[in-house]
């Protein structure tokens, strides 16, 4: 079963992703983040696509938002 939400600021991550989205929230990229998904899946996407996608893939998410992304440390910066 697959679960959407209407709005992305009412995510909540969980696991590996946590820190992504406390990034992306800090930063003011949640917006841009939105917008880039829309264009990629314009069917949506369940939470657990998102979380895995903010989890896995934390560098290619920031270089959408236009966010570093360290790999060493983990760091995410503007």
């Amino acid at each position: 079963m697959k679960l959407y939400t209407e709005e992305i600021r009412n995510f909540k991550a969980w696991s590996g992703a946590v820190g992504t989205w406390k990034a992306l929230m800090e930063h003011g990229k949640v917006d841009d983040l939105e917008t880039v998904l829309e264009e990629i899946f314009p069917d949506g996407m369940s939470e657990t696509e998102l979380n895995d996608l903010l989890w896995f893939e934390t560098e290619i998410v920031c270089e959408w938002v236009g966010l570093q992304y360290d790999e060493d440390t983990g760091e995410i910066s503007t």
